[in-house]
C-alpha cells in the first residue's frame, strides 16, 4: 500500500506556473493532464489538496486486501476504477 501511495503522489504534482485570468480565476496543470483551479468558494490550495487526496484514495483502494475495514465500504464489483 506504501509503494500505491508513493505512486499516486509521484504522478499527481503541479507543473508549470499559474495563470491568472480576467475573471480572478487562478489556475495551474497536473502532471496528470487536469487543470486544477480557484472557484468561487473554494482556493486553488484546497483544490489541489482535494485532487491529491482523491488520487491518493483511488490508489490505495485498487491495492487494500478485500474485506478490510473501511470507513467508506466498497464492494468487490464497486472498486474504483483506475484513472
Amino acid at each position: 500500500m506504501h509503494r500505491a501511495k508513493t505512486r499516486a503522489r509521484a504522478a499527481h504534482v503541479t507543473v508549470g506556473q499559474l495563470r491568472h485570468g480576467q475573471d480572478g480565476s487562478v489556475e495551474i496543470d497536473c502532471s496528470c493532464g487536469m487543470v486544477l483551479t480557484n472557484g468561487p468558494q473554494w482556493s486553488l490550495d484546497e483544490h489541489i489538496r482535494l485532487h491529491r487526496a482523491e488520487a491518493r484514495y483511488v490508489a490505495l483502494s485498487l491495492v487494500a486486501p478485500a474485506g478490510m475495514p473501511r470507513l467508506l465500504p466498497v464492494a468487490q464489483d464497486r472498486l474504483p476504477r483506475e484513472p
